[in-house]
């Protein structure tokens, strides 16, 4: 079995060599597909040099900058292994946490693994209430049109079976690529399997990028895919 991880990079630089030795510190075959989506700080050239130093990192550079969703579509496209993993490059989500994610299509049971940051897992940070009712908000709204009973739909944690990974299709270019995905993988009537991850959530002065513009345009999408995707 070999893992593809594909990591969105977005000016990142501080935390973007710590997020790939951890993954590098999992015990699987696999290969890390970094996506640069036109980085204004030094993620670019710690990308190359991390390429040129591991032979199982590849790097792709985007001259525009096309949101999650576009890196998302480009990683995709260049994954080769029988599993895709989506790991963001901040250091919020855990590689530990691999194991349970990928055991429940190890095992033959599930197509799709969500990893939930609400289900209880080993530790997570105290962290921003509105951001985490917002989660909720929509997380609810999405289950209601997909009739998926998921607790985490917002979740950076979708692990999925290459055949699945390679039909979603992604158009979404911001944070709406969450619904969509959910969206898409519910339409396609798969198994969907969801366990509790970690989570170390970082607040605005720490670099996180999602607010609550976003927040209107993962409703809006919620609605879209359900309805006019």
């Amino acid at each position: 079995m070999k893992l593809s991880v594909v990591i969105p990079v977005y000016n990142e630089e501080r935390t973007l060599e710590e997020i790939v030795r951890r993954v590098q510190a999992q015990p699987y075959e696999k290969e890390i597909v970094l996506v640069n989506d036109c980085s204004s700080d030094g993620s670019r050239a710690i990308m190359e040099r991390l390429a040129s130093e591991q032979p199982n990192v590849r790097c792709f550079h985007h001259e525009k900058n096309q949101g999650k969703g576009g890196a998302l579509r480009t990683g995709f496209a260049q994954t080769t292994g029988e599993i895709v993993l989506i790991q963001d490059a901040d250091l919020e989500y855990d590689p530990s946490d691999y194991p349970k994610l990928l055991r429940p299509i190890l095992e033959g049971k599930a197509d799709v693994v969500f990893g939930s940051r609400f289900l209880g897992g080993s530790y997570a940070r105290v962290h921003l209430y509105w951001h985490y009712l917002g989660n909720r908000a929509l997380t609810t709204l999405s289950n209601m049109f997909t009739n998926l009973n998921l607790s985490d739909m917002e979740t950076c944690y979708k692990v999925f079976r290459s055949d699945v990974a390679k039909r979603l299709d992604i158009r979404s270019r911001t944070f709406a690529v969450e619904p969509e995905i959910t969206a898409k993988v519910a339409k396609m009537r798969v198994r969907v399997y969801e366990v509790p991850i970690s989570y170390a959530g970082r607040d605005y002065s720490e670099g996180k990028k999602i607010g609550p513009k976003d927040a209107l345009i993962a409703f809006w999408a919620i609605v879209r895919w359900r309805f006019f995707g």
